[in-house]
């Protein structure tokens, strides 16, 4: 066990290395997925948390719509496709692999709670087919959101 409390690895230093270049934010489905989500006009947040005292951020967030988009690797999110298991340090891996998805349950039942739409695009997913998934859901959500009254108050008061 490391000072931290949690165990150290036994890994090479390539695949240190490779696990290190790993990025967590700006994948290149996020990039290609928020391009087609910008370019049919929906305007949104990116990395941003889409509750309060909710500790994960949706990669791509509707506050308006209430709509929060995660985009998955599928190693670290155990992507029944294409998920694998490692057969170094097995037994961390599958524990890590399992936190995950237990998170990302949990981080959907919090939102749906709130009246919130988690939306989770795996990475070997076509940008494009998740793009019309999401603008769907995005549009259909935003004609039932109430708007602002016109008076110029900011709250969305029902009128008699």
């Amino acid at each position: 066990m490391s000072r931290a409390g949690r165990p150290v690895l036994d890994t090479t230093p390539a695949t240190s290395q490779r696990m290190s270049a790993q990025s967590s934010q700006d994948t290149k489905i996020e990039v290609q997925l928020r391009s087609l989500l910008h370019g049919r006009g929906l305007r949104y947040r990116v990395h941003q948390r889409p509750l309060r005292g909710l500790r994960r951020a949706g990669d791509v967030v509707f506050s308006r719509a209430k709509v929060a988009v995660f985009v998955d690797g599928c190693f670290w999110h155990g992507c029944p496709t294409h998920g694998t298991w490692p057969k170094r340090n097995s037994q961390f891996w599958r524990e890590k692999i399992e936190a995950n998805v237990r998170r990302d349950r949990d981080t959907d039942a919090a939102l749906k709670q709130a009246g919130w739409v988690a939306v989770r695009v795996w990475e070997h997913e076509d940008p494009a087919e998740a793009a019309d998934r999401v603008t769907a859901l995005v549009r259909a959500r935003a004609q039932r959101t109430p708007t602002a009254c016109p008076t110029g108050s900011r709250s969305a008061r029902q009128l008699p």
